[in-house]
């Protein structure tokens, strides 16, 4: 399955919406729009994942490394609306306690 990615901003945050599978394969797309973002300094990332289906390390390590380069610099990174399966990834992988989940983008308004 591939992995569609597309960014915009919205109340004052730059939100990264994946939809599809992030794995291996998929995962550098996810990176790359990541970066896009970092680098245009964005100080408040949301990554919305309530499309993503499955997610397995690699797309773990895309996010972890964003989050990362983010803190560094003072800002916040959260992920927004993972489906039950991949919210149960994070728990088992104990990620839960290091990312800022929410149920959803925060105030989301009209798509």
């Amino acid at each position: 399955m591939e992995l569609n990615v597309s960014t915009s901003s919205q109340e004052g945050h730059a939100v990264v919406t994946a939809t599809g599978e992030l794995d291996l394969y998929t995962a550098p797309r996810l990176q790359t729009a990541l970066a896009t973002v970092l680098h245009d300094r964005a100080v408040s990332v949301v990554v919305d994942l309530s499309g993503v289906e499955f997610c397995d390390s690699t797309g773990m390590n895309v996010l972890l490394g964003a989050m990362k380069r983010l803190n560094d610099r003072g800002g916040s990174f959260e992920l927004a609306g993972p489906r039950p399966s991949v919210r149960r990834i994070f728990q088992v992988t104990g990620l839960d306690t290091v990312f800022t989940i929410t149920d959803g983008v925060p105030a989301a308004g009209p798509r």
